[in-house]
């Protein structure tokens, strides 16, 4: 079984599979992390200024490298810790030409608490996040609330995050912790989205399952009230 790294794996100095050396665009495709301090820097990551978006656990990248590919003026990352899966990426990603994807190995919670900028991302997608079934095993789970203010940090007003599920209690858990965040909308998931389908999603749906789709948008700041100053709200006594 291929081995997964973790975190603390990382801190010890693992940082890319020599297999990638093999893979050819391996270096071009995939971003290796100079640090586990300091948030990244999307211009040096993309060369470009453009909008990011990020694919949190993106498999083989079937979703993945078709959005991109449809959205040249925007920039994504792909998030994934087994590297077979990573290989399958950059190997695509050669194929196609895609110079606005990138691809790191890491876990996701990780980076989003402690990598990411505050509203650096334009959207995250988050599909089909392992559900830990097992009752015991629930504290496992990715979307926790500290995971749902992370998300909030990191996207920049207006920006989404979007959600799918085959599993329905692990589902109706996400949205109770989006749901829960004030920060948060629930807003409709666009059909551009809904028409493209993972790798595991087409297997299920093969298999009849039924698959859950929730989407929410981080709040635009309150309009500044005509007449006040800077930092007031309009709410302060005067005496």
């Amino acid at each position: 079984m291929e081995k997964v790294y973790t975190v603390e794996d990382y801190q010890k100095g693992v940082q890319v599979d020599r297999r990638t050396e093999v893979v050819p665009g391996a270096r071009q495709a995939l971003w290796s992390l100079a640090n586990l301090i300091d948030p990244l820097d999307w211009a040096e990551v993309f060369a470009r200024e453009a909008p990011v978006e990020l694919d949190l656990g993106c498999g083989d990248g079937s979703f993945l490298l078709e959005y991109a590919g449809r959205h040249p003026e925007r920039n994504f990352l792909g998030v994934e810790r087994l590297m077979g899966r990573l290989n399958k990426i950059i190997r695509k990603r050669q194929r196609l030409g895609l110079e606005n994807v990138k691809a790191c190995r890491i876990e996701s919670a990780y980076l989003l608490k402690y990598l990411l900028r505050s509203g650096s991302l334009q959207a995250i997608h988050l599909y089909f996040p392992d559900p830990w079934p097992k009752r015991r095993h629930e504290r496992h789970r990715l979307v926790q609330s500290d995971f749902v203010g992370s998300c909030l940090k990191a996207l920049r007003p207006g920006g989404g995050i979007y959600l799918r599920s085959d599993h329905a209690l692990y589902f109706e858990q996400m949205c109770q912790f989006f749901d829960q965040e004030p920060g948060f909308a629930a807003v409709q998931t666009p059909e551009e989205l809904r028409e493209l389908q993972t790798d595991f999603e087409k297997q299920w749906r093969a298999q009849g399952l039924e698959i859950h789709y929730a989407a929410y948008a981080k709040k635009e700041p309150p309009a500044p009230q005509p007449g006040l100053s800077s930092g007031q709200t309009g709410n302060e006594t005067h005496i």
